[in-house]
């Protein structure tokens, strides 16, 4: 059984793991953390006090990662996670209209929930962590792409095979971005790796919340996808007007299962190197999310976790709405990125595998947005 996790702190912020940590091999968790108070219980509106709600919103995101454009109604983004979330349709449009994002519903064609079947109807039984963690994923998504389609694929279990059936159906109903805000043990995946390999499709994997000494995370290990690390975002008197270390949560290191795909040129890890880009994670200076509180009733929180970066740079390949070459294209636009070249997640013999670097190194990868060059 998955039992939810201790209290974390980062930064002096308590927090907590929404999906438990100890899971079989073949199951995925969820990688989003909510701000809570010293005993685990959620608290909103703790940590930033001069945004209401507390946590980063939109026009904060829009602005730290320079994206000035609200993508098109013919594009779709398919965010996919395991289980029910009752309340979808509604908490999201509590977001949206919070933050004057334009209305996004089943009526007018912009929301969709669908079950790993393809049917808007027989959805699995809502788990509460995962039903955060849809929440998370819905409102980052709006928040970069206001005026693109937001599809939901709930996977029937946190099984990997259930996760990739729901990951073939997001791209069949034809999304531009399928973003995935889980992980688990590379062990035994690559059956399922081909769920993750959808030409042209831009599908985006966080890297996970361990740090570097909890492993590389699958599917973020896939050479076919874009590995989402983190940051710890601040406001800052520079011409940016923000400034980033690494999280000492991100995932990030060298797969042992998968191959390098031919973008990647880092000099140490042979293999699939963990991740490719990064944004904000740290729950510390997190995000603002509208969404359950407990079974039956939604609230705002602040979430942290690579669970908002994966949709946050979803988002942003889905404002461009252009072609897609796998993982390959941040690569290829460098000058596009925000460097983070300072913090680490963890102990790695001082090397880029766990420490921020100038250029590529782990837990950030190449960077964070700077517009939607990169993607």
């Amino acid at each position: 059984m998955m039992t939810r996790p201790e209290v974390e702190v980062s930064h002096n912020v308590f927090h907590v793991a929404v999906c438990g940590r100890n899971v079989p091999v073949g199951v995925a968790r969820c990688f989003a953390h909510v701000v809570t108070d010293r005993s685990g219980r959620i608290l909103p509106g703790k940590i930033k006090p001069n945004v209401v709600p507390a946590g980063y919103g939109p026009a904060q995101l829009r602005s730290a990662y320079a994206i000035t454009t609200t993508g098109s109604f013919s594009t779709i983004i398919a965010i996919v996670d395991a289980y029910g979330y009752n309340n979808a349709e509604s908490d999201l449009a509590t977001y949206r209209a919070q933050f004057g994002l334009p209305p996004c519903t089943v009526s007018n064609g912009c929301f969709r929930k669908i079950n790993q079947n393809g049917q808007q109807s027989n959805y699995p039984r809502q788990d509460t962590g995962w039903a955060q963690e849809s929440a998370l994923d819905l409102d980052m998504a709006s928040a970069m792409c206001p005026n693109c389609r937001v599809y939901l694929v709930e996977a029937n279990s946190a099984s990997l095979y259930d996760l990739a059936t729901a990951e073939n159906r997001a791209a069949w109903l034809g999304a531009h971005v399928i973003s995935n805000s889980y992980g688990g043990d590379e062990s035994g995946t690559q059956s399922y790796e081909s769920a993750y390999n959808h030409s042209g499709v831009a599908i985006t994997a966080s890297s996970g919340d361990s740090g570097y000494a909890g492993g590389v995370e699958f599917p973020a290990s896939s050479p076919h996808v874009t590995a989402t690390g983190g940051t710890s975002l601040y406001r800052a008197s520079n011409a940016r007007g923000w400034s980033e270390t690494v999280w000492s949560g991100a995932g990030s290191g060298c797969s042992s299962v998968y191959y390098k795909p031919t973008w990647q040129k880092d000099q140490l890890c042979g293999m699939r190197m963990v991740a490719d880009v990064s944004a904000v994670a740290d729950p510390s200076t997190g995000v603002a999310v509208y969404g359950p509180v407990t079974y039956s009733t939604s609230g705002w929180q602040v979430y942290g976790g690579t669970s908002v970066a994966a949709p946050l740079i979803g988002g942003i390949y889905a404002n461009n709405g252009g072609s897609v070459t796998y993982g390959s294209n941040p690569y290829a636009n460098q000058t596009h990125l925000f460097d983070v070249t300072s913090g680490s997640n963890g102990s790695c013999g001082g090397t880029y595998f766990c420490t921020g670097e100038i250029g590529y190194d782990g837990p950030s990868g190449l960077g964070t947005p700077d517009g939607i060059g990169a993607f």
